[in-house]
């Protein structure tokens, strides 16, 4: 009998997440990607985004009523009980997003792009957990040259994060992106059997 698996990806922020799920989309795998959901269910129009408003102020939309991101990062971040109304606001409707999209796909298996995992309800709804894994200076180097940020806010930004320990404690199987692609490619292919084999299980 096959199952139909659900594995969750992880990582740090700026650890490599868009390249591995791209490679596995690549392969045939269905990717819900919560990252893209977060930003859909902020659309003008949306009610997250009148919620946010209605919390925040309209000081945080752009002249054309769409959320000025960058803004936004920079009040939660530096703020951590802001941070946690604006987590109120678009985790419950990121679980629900991610439910419907997981009831219409009919694969092996799918992969679920969570960035905060550690924190996230989706843990109740995966079978497996895959972190990825990479050196904290590199991970700032990266986000700091991906993002355009001072390296402050890309610090306050990592430290808001589950630390590597407690990422790695939780995983079921773990990909390291040391940047070399070759290594980071074979190591997905690999995983990518080893989930269609754990799909045809028996249950």
């Amino acid at each position: 009998m096959t199952q139909n698996l659900h594995i969750a990806l992880s990582g740090g922020i700026a650890s490599g997440k868009t390249y591995v799920s791209d490679k596995f989309s690549s392969l045939g795998v269905d990717i819900i990607d919560t990252d893209i959901i977060a930003h859909e269910i902020v659309l003008p129009g949306r009610s997250a985004l009148e919620e946010i408003t209605d919390n925040f102020g309209k000081s945080v939309l752009q002249k054309d009523g769409a959320l000025n991101r960058k803004l936004m990062r920079s009040i939660v971040f530096e703020d951590s009980e802001k941070r946690l109304i604006l987590e109120s606001i678009l985790h419950p409707k990121i679980q629900s997003e991610v439910k419907n999209k997981i009831s219409s796909l009919n694969g092996p298996y799918q992969i679920i792009v969570v960035p905060l995992l550690t924190k996230s309800p989706i843990l109740k709804q995966v079978n497996r957990i895959l972190i990825i894994d990479c050196d904290e200076k590199k991970q700032l180097k990266r986000l700091i040259k991906r993002d355009g940020i001072s390296t402050k806010l890309a610090s306050q930004i990592i430290s808001s994060q589950s630390d590597r320990k407690e990422r790695l404690s939780i995983a079921d199987d773990i990909i390291l992106n040391d940047n070399d692609f070759d290594s980071l490619d074979t190591q997905i292919i690999n995983l990518h059997r080893y989930y269609l084999d754990l799909s045809k299980e028996d249950t």
